[in-house]
């Protein structure tokens, strides 16, 4: 199975855009400047379009893995990737796999499908991760509360986008 990378890239643009609302002054901006220490003044002296084209990399980098994880499809493509002949075009693996697609494919590709499985791993992944360096960072529990959240939000979207737009195929 190969992964949508037009996809890849229109989701990465999410976390950019949740983040603008996210952390805009008028919702939890400013929550979270003061959960961080930032304040106005340290903010002015960032290299904001280089933290904009990393932050689209790095995001480019979670949505090609999200296939993985909200496409359940892959789950059956990588149960036989203990055969190489699954790639191998004509293959009776890769016909087989590919009239299993043809047939399965579609199963469980919708946006709320999607969202769930994204909101579950900013829940059940992320957010522990953003607890654990909080914790040790000495940072209270805003702080974890908006950082997590943003994700849980980013990930839900980027998830269900995902599911329901991005090809499944084998060749």
């Amino acid at each position: 199975m190969k992964i949508d990378l037009l996809v890849s890239a229109l989701v990465a643009l999410v976390p950019l855009v949740i983040g603008f609302v996210w952390y805009n002054p008028k919702l939890f901006g400013t929550a979270w400047m003061k959960a961080t220490g930032l304040t106005e003044e340290k903010m002015k002296g960032a290299n904001m379009p280089m933290i904009f084209g990393l932050t689209f990399v790095l995001s480019f980098f979670i949505a090609t893995a999200l296939h993985m994880v909200v496409i359940h499809q892959w789950g059956a493509f990588s149960s036989m990737l203990t055969n190489p002949n699954i790639m191998e075009s004509g293959s009776e693996l890769n016909i087989a796999f590919t009239e299993y697609i043809a047939k399965f494919g579609g199963n469980f590709r919708t946006f709320g499908h999607g969202a769930l499985h994204g909101a579950m791993n900013g829940l059940f992944f992320i957010m522990p991760i953003i607890a654990i360096s909080a914790m040790f960072e000495r940072r209270g529990f805003k702080y974890i509360a908006i950082n997590s959240g943003y994700w849980v939000v980013s990930l839900a979207i980027m998830g269900g986008i995902i599911c329901k737009y991005a090809d499944v195929y084998v060749n």
